[in-house]
């Protein structure tokens, strides 16, 4: 990866966090907190596009692989990471005053983990031969854009740490502790990247890596699409309706 595609990664924690501790008023707050259901919805839906059509195909490329059960495991392990993140990941904001550092730190594990994960498949070559192991005779496997996977990551991180920002402050935490979270949390996507890059990975681990980030971009676009808008039961508004299909058709374009 260049330099700039990590700062991109870095940046965009940074950004989506600063923008919630600059908020003055309730006023300000309660417009800002209606923007973020419709940037939620346009990156779950560039992440399931891309996903759909980039990311899935190359995964099962080989159906040696049994990519299928990696991509269950990346599904079910984001189940767990959201029972400690408490759903930040999409734009969940359940803050609790006078809690304990520990509440944060929880929520900070489950996003962490997770933060991590994604960044791996980013600093892993792709493409290539796989080895001569388990049975597998050398040949190419399926492609990915790198670039995709980084704006989808990019555009998925800007609203949770966004949600992270707000979560913090009105749980009632220090500026100093938020901004050590945002910063803990924005370092740990490039470190995931870092680690691809200098750790030797062989394409078929690399293969299940990426089957486990894209089940879990598969449970948080899902979850983020099918959520119902604000007190609508089980309804969705023309506006979320143009965002989903816009965040859609970028990805489509960007994946053709």
């Amino acid at each position: 990866m260049a330099l700039w595609q990590y700062f991109l990664l870095f940046g965009s924690v940074l950004l989506g966090g600063g923008i919630a501790q600059m908020l003055r008023g309730a006023e300000d707050e309660a417009r800002w907190r209606g923007y973020l259901p419709l940037l939620l919805s346009f990156s779950g839906a560039y992440l399931l596009g891309i996903a759909a059509m980039e990311l899935i195909p190359s995964v099962f490329s080989d159906p040696k692989l049994h990519s299928g059960i990696w991509l269950l495991g990346g599904f079910f392990v984001q189940l767990l990471l959201e029972s400690l993140s408490q759903g930040v990941e999409h734009g969940h904001i359940h803050a609790h005053k006078r809690e304990s550092y520990g509440y944060a730190i929880t929520i900070m594990v489950g996003l962490g983990i997770h933060a991590l994960l994604e960044g791996l498949p980013l600093g892993t070559a792709v493409g290539g031969e796989l080895p001569e192991i388990a049975g597998h005779s050398g040949h190419n496997h399926g492609h990915y854009d790198e670039g995709h996977l980084l704006w989808g990551i990019v555009l998925h991180k800007l609203p949770a740490a966004f949600a992270l920002g707000l979560l913090l402050r009105y749980s009632g935490y220090t500026q100093t502790f938020t901004w050590l979270c945002l910063l803990f949390f924005a370092s740990l996507s490039p470190i995931g990247a870092m680690l691809g890059e200098v750790v030797s990975i062989n394409p078929v681990w690399s293969n299940r890596v990426m089957a486990l980030v894209v089940g879990s971009f598969l449970h948080i676009s899902t979850t983020i699409l099918f959520e119902a808008d604000g007190g609508r039961e089980h309804g969705i508004s023309t506006k979320k309706i143009v965002v989903v299909l816009a965040g859609m058709a970028v990805a489509y374009f960007t994946a053709h």
